[in-house]
């Protein structure tokens, strides 16, 4: 089933589940929290180990890839010449980015504005999504890098994503490529 479609199923059905829930008892708001929060090192930590396998493999494959220019820039495509090691690293710091824009939102969700049921929707969706991850597949799940799994990856649906990439796709095929060397952006080395 489509991710979007089970995140939002789990969305709903948490929401009218947390209106049975007494958050003004501090005993289960407690708990709830604490949900949250090993929720959060639990990803934290699939991150860390996903990374030492990273590192492990130091797999040194050059990887060529034409990057499209950020949504609304008047730059050109820029071409990118990486090792599936650097790249597979740049998508890591890029989770664990997100994680903490997640976690940093919630902060200001829950401590700011004092909404508490949103600390049991994203005590699952973020846990779920790291599973969904192509870093997870690859080097936790052991799924081979083929298919939607070959680098480079697309970027995420959804507006963060679309943002992120400007809307363009990534292209690996080699007249997108040497186009774009030609048009002198990019092409060195990313370590």
């Amino acid at each position: 089933m489509n991710p979007q479609i089970t995140n939002l199923i789990i969305i709903l059905v948490m929401m009218q589940a947390s209106k049975k829930i007494p958050f003004e008892d501090p005993n289960v708001l407690w708990g709830v929290r604490a949900l949250y929060l090993l929720s959060n090192l639990a990803i934290v930590a699939i991150y860390f180990y996903v990374g030492m396998q990273i590192d492990k493999k130091k797999d040194r494959t050059v990887l060529k890839y034409v990057e499209p220019a950020a949504m609304g820039s008047t730059e050109e495509p820029k071409a990118v010449t990486t090792t599936v090691h650097a790249y597979d690293k740049q998508q890591l710091k890029s989770l664990y980015k997100s994680q903490l824009m997640g976690i940093g939102m919630m902060a200001v969700m829950h401590l700011y504005f004092k909404y508490t049921n949103p600390l049991l929707v994203q005590s699952i969706i973020p846990l779920k999504g790291a599973f969904e991850g192509n870093l997870v597949k690859v080097h936790l799940l052991g799924q081979a890098a083929t298919g939607d799994l070959k680098r480079p990856w697309k970027a995420n649906a959804g507006f963060m994503g679309a943002m992120q990439q400007g809307g363009g796709e990534i292209k690996t095929d080699k007249k997108s490529i040497e186009a774009a060397e030609r048009a002198g952006r990019g092409g060195a080395k990313e370590e």
